[in-house]
């Protein structure tokens, strides 16, 4: 085991530990307090996604030059006024093809402004200091619902010169801060009908009945019904600012939540596992042992006789070797706090990425009582 894995593994080793530490304290059947507002959102209430098609220029020769770019540029003249001869198209790399995305937030009215992305279609080596040209910006109905124009702002730096070349970041997407002016809004179910639905954002009959009570406590029996694990609808008053006084007295209210379902996250990409509080594990025996094939190359080189008309020819020789570390049988005792699971895990001596092989067997073994969930 190489050194930097040695240090990240005594790093996980320390946060499980520091974890397990946590949960020495915290009481088993504590539960744990939030607001409406970070547990559940209105349905309806929500950004939408805009996208639109637009040309950066003013670049300098960084641009492209294709048929795509030369005839949104012939289009963007014409519609300006400026005729082009038959056959003449637009030179240069001046400018580019781009995508242009922003989000419109709820309740965003005309005139407001937004932010967004700018990112490269085509072939073009950077847009920095490039100048979006007005760009309409539509839903998923095809309707514009913002204009966008502006310098952008790129986060990044290059150079090459002689066959070299540094870039620091990526040269060809850019942001506008406030590059898209809000010309449509969006209708919200704030103002219509007598009830407005709550969405949790976890599927939990619990979370939804205590949110339920906790609203009945503070506005009356009745107002809000639990629909299933994740709805919560609930009775508004009479349209007006009177709602937006009880969105605003509902949002803040406490929520007792009970111990969360015991979960595992994997990811094998990165060797990283997070278990929660709630993860036990049942009596069972674990022996893990590690593969090693070493494979090693010795130059050789083949000389003929003095007298003789072959030639030297090189070439190589490879060993290889197999190596299995015994892996001893490790009885792990039955847990029901996190302190004992990573107690026990870490008396395996495992690395990260053979915990994502040894917590999936104790799964399958039914000695793990938490869900894997494998990013």
């Amino acid at each position: 085991m190489s050194q930097d894995t040695d240090r990240w593994l005594r790093a996980v080793i320390a946060f499980g530990a520091l974890l397990a530490s946590a949960a020495l304290w915290w009481p088993a059947d504590a539960a744990a307090a939030a607001r409406v507002k970070e547990i559940a959102s209105v349905q309806g209430v929500r950004a939408n996604q805009l996208v639109g098609y637009g040309l950066v220029v003013g670049l300098d020769g960084t641009g492209e030059q294709n048929a795509v770019t030369a005839q949104s540029l012939s289009a963007m003249l014409q519609s300006l006024g400026v005729t082009l001869p038959p056959g003449i198209v637009p030179q240069g790399r001046n400018s580019a093809a781009v995508m242009v995305t922003a989000e419109l937030p709820a309740f965003a009215q005309p005139g407001q402004a937004i932010d967004i992305a700018v990112s490269s279609m085509g072939n073009a080596k950077s847009l920095r200091g490039g100048t979006l040209i007005m760009t309409p910006l539509r839903g998923a109905d095809g309707e514009i619902y913002a204009i966008a124009q502006g310098n952008l702002i790129v986060g990044g730096a290059g150079a090459s010169a002689g066959g070299s070349k540094v870039q620091i970041n990526h040269l060809s997407a850019g942001r506008i801060p406030g590059g898209a002016t809000v010309e449509r809004s969006v209708p919200t179910p704030l103002y219509e009908g007598e009830r407005l639905q709550l969405d949790l954002r976890a599927n939990d009959y619990s979370t939804a009945r205590a949110v339920a009570d906790a609203i009945n406590a503070a506005k009356g029996e009745g107002t809000a019904v639990p629909v299933d694990g994740r709805t919560v609808s609930v009775k508004m008053p009479a349209a007006g600012i009177t709602r937006v006084n009880f969105m605003a007295d509902i949002e803040n209210l406490p929520v007792a939540l009970e111990r969360p379902a015991a979960r595992i996250v994997l990811n094998p990409r990165t060797g990283s596992v997070v278990l929660n509080e709630a993860v036990t594990i049942g009596a069972c025996a674990v022996a893990h042992g590690a593969l090693a094939v070493t494979i090693s190359s010795t130059p050789v080189v083949s000389q003929p006789n003095a007298l003789g008309q072959g030639q030297t020819v090189a070439g190589e020789k490879a060993d290889i070797a197999i190596t299995q570390q015994g892996g001893s049988l490790v009885q792990l005792a039955a847990g029901t706090q996190l302190t004992d699971v990573v107690r026990a895990l870490n008396a395996l001596g495992a690395t990260p990425q053979d915990l994502l092989a040894i917590l999936q067997a104790m799964k399958a073994a039914g000695a793990l009582n938490a869900e894997l969930d494998v990013l």
